[in-house]
């Protein structure tokens, strides 16, 4: 016989399951109690708030292709956690939320901390259920496991009742998690697809979600460069494909730069693979005609309510994306030069002029593209400083992007600590806003206990920028609300074992990055990004248009 926390945590061992992420809470102490047996095998990871928790099981499930794994307590710790899920709901990333539940008997009473999870995560998350006999604990885990890795991944919500957890049971724990293929292209509709594309003048394939596995991406970017067809990433998921192959032409997310506009609205035939057609991606549904576009559209996806649901396509494909890729062969279209231009103008975009700011992120991202390692992992929040690792960063096919879709401030630290839990020798750089920052820097005591510090890099302007710039533009010169007064990041990283500094010239960055990489705890540069004397303040896709003028004139 066991309780149900054992039977719980018995079972995810078995699924596979080496790491949970949580705060500790006394509405499933019986879990607490289990996972005491377990450490070395599935260890569980003390986080300072349920926010960074969910997050950091959110990135792991987007990093490792398996449900990442958050431990909290009922009513204010799970709805805590509720950004973590959206998250992870827009990523498309595995993930399950084991939350502590008021026991049966008091349920329906609003008792202390009581919610109804399926009313307040039905719509949030891909499935939310509640566990009310400890018999079937192996079942629903079972079945919840599945839910969040196929068709469209996401994360999945388990409430566990307190005295459900207590109970005891002689039931078995599972053995195993069910092996579930990837669902093939019909060979027919596949014949079609590749038909289309050799009949298109200006093909473009379009890709994105975390659910790829090296042999799918390699499989891809073969057909890709044999076919002579550009490749656009999704927002925020141009880490899936290799930056450096001559197919790769950019992203299409937020700040889109205009040959990516163009690739999109030009192409005759797009094949969109994975791609779930969110607003960034669509630069809010106006690049593709809704419902019908007018470009053809082969939309494959391993969800079949994703076909359909904004754009109906020429032709819809139910198939995962490595299997699709196994399937494709190559095209011959004469498109050298249409792949050849896009290619161009994804390069020229790097090209940029001086920035007027103590600190020159574009000369500062040049050299961290110089010296990080193939195998780096960068992450990020949410704001303006994320055009950095997000268009100013080449990723190889070794190296990782961990960046929110949803748009949530505050998860480049979780994020980088997530990482660093996962791959402990791997150079983990986080990129961070300074309001981004201080969203979840409490997560810095995280990483210290868990000896897993990644390196963050502060671009302190002592605004939050994004909001800033749509106020100076909406409401000029009246700002409001959206001015910073910062502590000293410096002695709060010292206090939580980092290596710290204030980087505040151009020329200062090499060598504290370098001190950066080279420390054993961990590092904290706080960089002087400052916008006094940013005058006047150039959007991108204005520098880089200085920036090619500048060679034109040359």
């Amino acid at each position: 016989m066991r309780n149900g926390g054992q039977l719980l945590v018995e079972s995810l061992v078995a699924l596979g399951a080496t790491k949970g992420f949580g705060v500790p809470g006394e509405s499933y102490l019986a879990v607490l109690d289990a996972l005491h047996d377990t450490k070395g095998t599935l260890d569980f990871v003390l986080c300072r708030n349920e926010g960074g928790a969910a997050f950091m099981a959110a990135a792991w499930g987007k990093l490792m292709r398996q449900p990442g794994l958050c431990f909290v307590t009922r009513g204010p710790g799970v709805t805590n956690a509720s950004i973590g899920i959206h998250t992870a709901m827009q990523d498309s990333a595995p993930m399950i939320v084991f939350v502590g539940q008021v026991g049966t008997d008091m349920r329906g009473r609003e008792a202390f901390q009581e919610i109804d999870y399926r009313a307040v995560f039905g719509t949030m998350a891909k499935w939310a259920v509640e566990i009310d006999d400890v018999n079937r604990i192996p079942e629903i885990l079972a079945r919840a496991w599945t839910t969040a890795l196929t068709g469209r991944p996401g994360p999945v919500v388990i409430a566990l009742p307190e005295d459900m957890l207590t109970s005891l049971t002689d039931a078995a724990p599972l053995a195993g998690p069910a092996r579930v293929a990837e669902p093939a292209p019909d060979a027919t509709a596949m014949a079609d697809a590749l038909a289309m594309l050799q009949s298109a003048k200006r093909p473009l394939i379009l890709m994105g979600g975390c659910n790829w596995t090296p042999e799918g991406r390699g499989a891809l970017q073969a057909f890709a460069e044999a076919s002579d067809i550009p490749v656009v990433a999704a927002f925020r998921f141009q880490d899936q494909f290799d930056n450096f192959s001559t197919a790769y032409a950019g992203e299409a997310g937020v700040g889109m730069p205009p040959h990516v506009r163009g690739l999109i609205t030009e192409a005759d035939v797009i094949l969109a693979i994975n791609v779930r057609f969110g607003e960034m991606t669509t630069d809010g549904y106006t690049l593709l005609a809704v419902p019908v576009p007018v470009q053809k559209l082969i939309h494959v996806h391993a969800s079949d309510r994703e076909i359909g649901k904004i754009y109906q396509p020429t032709l819809g494909i139910q198939a995962g994306p490595n299997a699709f890729a196994a399937a494709l062969t190559p095209v011959m279209g004469g498109w050298a030069d249409w792949r050849a231009k896009a290619r161009a103008a994804w390069e020229a975009g790097f090209d940029l002029p001086p920035l007027p700011s103590p600190v020159d992120m574009g000369i500062a991202t040049a050299h961290i593209r110089e010296v990080l390692p193939e195998d780096a992992i960068l992450t990020n929040g949410a704001g303006n400083f994320t055009v950095w690792p997000n268009k100013f960063y080449k990723f190889g096919p070794k190296a990782r992007l961990l960046a929110p879709q949803s748009g949530a401030m505050g998860y480049g630290l979780p994020a980088a600590v997530a990482a660093k839990v996962a791959f402990p020798d791997r150079t983990v750089v986080c990129f961070a806003g300074d309001g981004d920052f201080q969203m979840n820097c409490q997560e810095l005591g995280t990483a210290m206990q868990a000896g897993a510090q990644p390196i963050v890099l502060i671009l302190n302007n002592g605004i939050y920028g994004t909001i800033r710039a749509h106020q100076e533009r909406t409401y000029p010169e009246r700002v409001s609300g959206t001015t910073l007064e910062n502590p000293d990041f410096v002695t709060l990283a010292k206090a939580y074992g980092f290596h710290a500094e204030r980087v505040a010239r151009t020329e200062d960055f090499p060598a504290a990055f370098a001190r950066a990489r080279a420390s054993r705890s961990g590092a904290v540069l706080d960089l002087d990004i400052s916008p006094d004397a940013i005058t006047p303040r150039l959007t991108l896709s204005q520098m880089r248009a200085a920036a090619l003028a500048a060679k034109d004139k040359k």
